[in-house]
Order: structure tokens, then sequence, then C-alpha cells
């Protein structure tokens, strides 16, 4: 008899069919060798593409949801999943089998309710954008805040804090990150962000201009209400070619 799920790991995604496979190898090749029970959840976020079928011949579970709205689609994974601790990874990112390793031993630890790691980026084609990778993974090992492609946390602190706030389209790991922290505080835990480091995809540095991301970051600055509204949230919700 396979042993219930212990660990689910949870990838949104939205027409992803050219990304999710490479995604899928490498976090089947990452749990392969750990001693830990654990589950795939692919959550089809309305895509147009292969992506659901793509999940499915993977041997993934496949959750959809309707609303194109990133912390729709990860509520919605967290609720399919029967695993005690969740694993959040984005339909661009690879993680190996030490940062999952690493995922579980601050998870097991008890002193942990969640977190992320460092960003490693595949490429990035401008300095600025190597400058601003830097100064997140810096401002996110002080405070202690997940990037969106990689979150961690245990099921009991997620369900505590509400899961990922739903009133905004983008920057939704940041405000759970924040809510994780004090959860954590009241409860002898902490958010940690891990050293051991996820290697994530550039793209977006391809899609858009330099000034366009310069542009972005001033926004979520200055106008943090923004991230309420889907048309001010373009950013998150666009790439070449989309109709969406």
């Amino acid at each position: 008899m396979t042993p219930a799920p212990t660990l689910s790991v949870i990838i949104p995604a939205w027409n992803e069919a050219e990304w999710l496979p490479r995604t899928l190898t490498a976090v089947q090749e990452a749990l392969s060798g750990l001693d830990r029970p654990s589950e795939i959840i692919v959550v089809d976020n309305a895509s147009t593409d292969a992506t659901p079928q793509i999940a499915q011949r993977a041997g993934c579970r496949v959750v959809f949801e309707p609303a194109r709205r990133i912390s729709r689609a990860r509520n919605a994974g967290a609720e399919a999943a029967t695993g005690d601790d969740l694993l959040f990874v984005d339909a661009d990112t690879w993680p190996d089998r030490d940062l999952l390793r690493a995922t579980l031993e601050a998870l097991d630890s008890g002193r942990v309710c969640g977190g992320g790691a460092r960003v490693d980026f595949d490429h990035l084609n401008h300095r600025i954008y190597r400058w601003g990778a830097g100064a997140w993974n810096a401002l996110a090992a002080r405070l202690g805040l997940a990037a969106g492609c990689y979150v961690f946390c245990t099921r009991e602190a997620f369900t505590a804090v509400g899961g990922f706030s739903e009133t905004v389209y983008a920057g939704e790991e940041v405000f759970l990150s924040r809510a994780l922290r004090r959860w954590g505080r009241a409860h002898g835990q902490r958010v940690e962000i891990l050293d051991t480091p996820v290697l994530t995809s550039g793209r977006k540095a391809d899609w858009f201009h330099p000034g366009r991301h310069i542009l972005v970051v001033l926004q979520v600055l200055l106008l943090p209400w923004s991230l309420r509204s889907r048309r001010l949230s373009w950013f998150w919700y666009t790439r070449p070619g989309s109709r969406d």
C-alpha cells in the first residue's frame, strides 16, 4: 500500500506547455532521492495550450482553477493537497535534490513554519537585472520574504493565516511571508530563507525592457494598492503572443 503523501508540491500553470516538462522532470528527480511520500499537483489556471495534458502524462494530479489570478491558483492547489507540508514551485523553476532536502530539514526541525530560497536565474542579459536579483536576495534574507517561484510552509501555518491573499493579483508571496512571520512569532517559529539556491527562468528579462522593470518596482514601492488591480498588474499576466 502506497503511503499517503506528507509533502505536496503545487505548481500553478497558465499556458506553460513550453516550460512545464523541464520543471516536472526537475521536481520528480529531486523527489526521487528523498525518503518522503509526496505528490505533485499542477493547477491548470485556464490554459489554452497542452499544459494539463502534459501534467497528466507526467503522472501529476491536475486541478482546474478558472479564475486567472495567481493567488487563486496557488490556493486551489493547497486545497486539493493532502500533505502536511506545502511547497509552491513556479512552472519555470527547477529545484534540485539539495534544495528539497534543505527545505524538509527546515520544516522537520519544528522551528520553521515557512520560507523560501535564494534565487538564481538561468540567465540575465543586463547588469540592471543582476543588480536587482542581488538586491532582492539580500532584502529577502533580511526580512524573511519568500520569492514567488519557491515558497514552502506547513499546512498548519498556511491554514491559520488564510493562505495566499486573493485581494491582490501579484505580490501574494510577500503578503503570505509577512503573515507567516507574525504567526510564527506567536508560536515560537520563524520564516527562513534558505541559502541553498533555486534556479528559475530569467525569461521576463527577455520579454521586457529594463525600463519597464524599473517602472514596475517603483509602482510596487510607491503604489502598493495597485496590486489589487488586474489591469495595473499587467506585468505578471502578459507575455509575448498572449491575448490574455
